[in-house]
């Protein structure tokens, strides 16, 4: 497509323009757009494109764009772009607007209320949001459709959900813990209340409860701040002889903290975390992981979203990805290897 086909400073994208630097008919593009006629994949892909660059398209004022935002700390603004399952979320739901002709913005953490109420979107993604999200609010009272990222507390027309099986992923991780011969096994949590925080702990203890475990859940330091209490729980009555730790700094923190507490790990203490960072890979020892598939999750919520913005009578049901746990030497104890 020659650059100078977009022709710059038009207020308002027409479907004549879309045809034009698409080099189609517009009979054309009103077929690719609206599902209808017989168009080539080639064609149907390159006016999708052409019409995302321009801004033309249906929905709310949003044309082809959609939003993606992950508001799990409500207003307080961080940098969730830089967290290893955010990151692959985010690439794997621009490739798939990008494949539906959709542009995709992922917004800032923490934004004013004005933003939300002018977003030029056609739909939205909302990665973690908690519970009275202010967001979904907001975006609900203009009518967007919403895809949402870990299960909400209720639903609403167009809306959808897709979701890793938390529950499982959280039974598997402590019968293979128990397995390798744990017997206190504490986990990382909180204090964010996205359902993936809430369905994990509620797992957590509902094993605990059919097991005769006692439950320990130690509260994940946001600030970075979990030394201390990390070196609290190793050497305190009764201390853990394992750890889950949800979140991607949990493996690294718990490592630092049994070197400090002269533990070997996973002679003294064994532990799992939640991550997509290969470097755990190589850590020592390498720390088993639970992947919670991010890729698999941003292209379904984007496909999800397209659906409900471009066939408003059809809601797509929700879908569930299954977690994958990465066994390394963290949490494999030497005898039961040798055995």
């Amino acid at each position: 497509m020659a650059r100078e086909r977009i022709l710059p400073g038009v207020s308002k994208v027409t479907i004549a323009d879309v045809a034009r630097a698409a080099e189609v008919s517009t009979a054309t593009v009103s077929n690719v757009l609206n599902g209808t006629g017989r168009v080539s994949e080639p064609t149907r892909a390159r006016v999708k494109a052409v019409a995302g660059a321009l801004g033309y398209g249906p929905a709310s004022g949003g044309g082809r764009t959609l939003g993606l935002a992950v508001t799990a700390h409500g207003e307080s603004a961080w940098d969730f772009a830089s967290v290893p399952y955010f990151a692959q979320a985010i690439s794997a739901a621009t490739i798939a607007a990008h494949r539906r002709g959709y542009a995709l913005m992922a917004m800032p953490s923490g934004p004013a209320e004005h933003m939300w109420r002018t977003l030029p979107a056609a739909g939205v993604v909302l990665v973690d949001s908690p519970p009275s999200d202010p967001v979904v609010r907001l975006l609900r009272a203009r009518g967007l459709p919403l895809v949402f990222d870990g299960r909400p507390g209720e639903l609403r027309a167009r809306e959808t959900w897709v979701d890793t099986d938390h529950e499982a992923m959280t039974r598997r991780v402590l019968e293979h813990l128990a397995g390798q011969g744990a017997e206190r096994i504490a986990l990382i949590a909180g204090p964010t209340q996205e359902y993936y925080t809430r369905a994990s702990v509620t797992a957590y203890r509902r094993w605990c409860s059919s097991t005769g475990v006692r439950p320990c859940v130690v509260p994940f330091a946001e600030d970075g701040s979990e030394g201390p209490r990390l070196d609290a729980l190793l050497t305190g009555d009764g201390r853990p002889d394992a750890v889950f730790g949800l979140y991607d700094p949990c493996g690294r923190q718990v490592l630092e903290a049994a070197a400090r507490c002269g533990l070997s790990v996973p002679d003294d203490l064994m532990v799992v975390c939640s991550s997509e960072d290969p470097a755990y890979g190589r850590t020592t020892p390498p720390v088993s992981t639970v992947s919670l598939a991010p890729e698999q999750a941003g292209a379904a919520a984007v496909d999800a979203l397209v659906s409900l913005v471009e066939n408003p009578r059809h809601t797509p049901p929700p879908v569930v990805i299954e977690t994958r746990l990465e066994v390394r030497s963290s949490s494999k104890r030497r005898s039961r290897r040798h055995t």
